[in-house]
Order: structure tokens, then sequence, then C-alpha cells
């Protein structure tokens, strides 16, 4: 694809990583604003939780009241950061839907990111979101972007189109936390014996919980270069009130962009 300079297109963070990390979430919208001459920023759930425990005409009120907001403002494409989102879209809309791993490689890192790291002795693996499966587009990008920002990686065996489920798809942990486990360890199991980087803000804690270094490609593009020495950043999204008071630290803090 190329960029459309005609084209007003709108950004979807996800709801887990407004509540991970709204630093990057503010910085990633700011970068767009600049690159993208029609640009606006959308702050809801797609509703992919409702919809995967069977609440499907609330998902569908939802969802609708979503669509709503974006005709509003006149978004005629869609970028996500979220696998599940931008599946969601695919799945229930005819919105045009972009990941936001595909836009980079054709906009550029911000100058300053790139080759930043060249001079670390981190080497990553990389875990597909399993919604990603079959995105090949946001999967080159990824290891385009490690690559543009100097780090190394190692390709698991399940990767890409053959990437395994972190445990926390489908909504199944609040029905079956047990076999989140099971699901959980044997992801843990497939991946290379590296600290790894996800492009999803659930996955990455996922993998945290199971005792995995992860980072995501958002904290390696906008935050410091990552030794191997480094510990990831820690799972905020244990933690109920950390949830919520950075959804609402990410919503002020694009707002006060916009000004």
């Amino acid at each position: 694809m190329a960029i459309d300079k005609e084209i007003q297109y709108g950004f979807m963070p996800g709801c887990s990583l407004s509540s991970y990390n709204p630093d990057v979430v503010i910085q990633t919208v700011a970068y767009l604003r600049e690159a993208l001459p029609g640009f606006s920023a959308v702050l809801k759930c797609c509703g992919k939780p409702t919809r995967d425990l069977g609440q499907y005409e609330l998902f569908r009120e939802r969802f609708e009241g979503l669509l709503t907001d974006i005709r509003d403002v006149k978004i005629e494409e869609m970028i996500f950061a979220c696998p599940n989102c931008k599946a969601v879209f695919e799945k229930e809309s005819q919105v045009k839907s972009h990941s936001l791993w595909e836009i980079l490689p054709l906009i550029g890192l911000p100058e300053e990111a790139r080759g930043k790291a060249k001079g670390s002795d981190m080497v990553f693996t990389i875990h597909d979101s399993c919604s990603a499966r079959g995105d090949k587009a946001a999967q080159e990008g990824i290891r385009w972007i490690l690559t543009e920002l100097g780090y190394k990686y190692v390709e698991s065996e399940c990767s890409r189109e053959k990437t395994r489920c972190c445990g926390y798809g489908g909504m199944v942990n609040p029905v079956n936390p047990e076999l989140t486990r099971k699901v959980m360890q044997r992801r843990v199991e497939t991946l290379a014996d590296y600290p790894v980087v996800t492009y999803c803000a659930t996955c990455r804690s996922t993998l945290l919980k199971a005792k995995r270094s992860a980072w995501h490609i958002l904290d390696l593009i906008w935050g410091p270069v990552v030794y191997a020495k480094d510990e990831p950043p820690a799972d905020v999204l244990e933690v109920p009130e950390n949830v919520w008071h950075n959804r609402f630290k990410t919503r002020r803090g694009i707002a006060e962009g916009c000004q």
C-alpha cells in the first residue's frame, strides 16, 4: 500500500496498550499526526471481549456506536496498533483497516530512533500475536522495525503463520484459567530461549506471567536502548487501579496534544 495524503486516517491504540503505557501511545499519536495530513485518534474498545463471551447483541450495539464516532469525524481508513482490533474491524465492518506495523515502514521511524540500538548486545525473539497469524504485512513490519532500530533477533520455530496463542485469546481465562495456564506454558516452551518482543500489550503481560522477559515494540521505539542485562517494564496490567489510571492518562495526554 501507499500513504494517500488525501485520506482521513484514524488510529486506535487498543485498550490494553493504552492501559499499559500511556507515554508510548501519546508519542505515537503525535508522530502519526505529523506524518499524516488527515488524522484522528480514537480511544474506544473494539468490543472483542464482549463478542468472545457470546454477548453478540451487546457487542453490535457497542460496535455500532464506535462506527458512528468514526463516521462523525470523517475517518475513511483505520490504523490499529492492536492485532485484535484490526481483526474485529476486518470481520465486522467495511472500514478499510491497516496495521500500525505496516504503516511505520512507509512513513519511516523517527530520526532519533533509527539505528539507536546498534551498540546493544540484546538479542530478541519475536512473539507474533495469534490474531496476526495471517497478517504478513504486520509480521514483516515488526521485523523491519527491529532491524531499523539496530536490534538483532532470532526467529522461533512457531512464529509468523505458525505462531501460537499466548493463552489469553478468546476470553478463555475468565471461564477456564487452568486451560489458560496450559496454553501459556506451551507457548513459552515453543519460543526460542531469548527475551521476547511482541506487538500486543496483553501478550506481553501473559509472557511476563509465564516468567519470560518481554517488551512491547513501542517500548523499543520510544524508550531507552535495551541491553541484555536489562529487566523488562513491570506488568502494569496486573493491577486494575493502574489500568484505569493509565487509560485516563492516555486520553488526557492525547487531548492536550490536540490543543
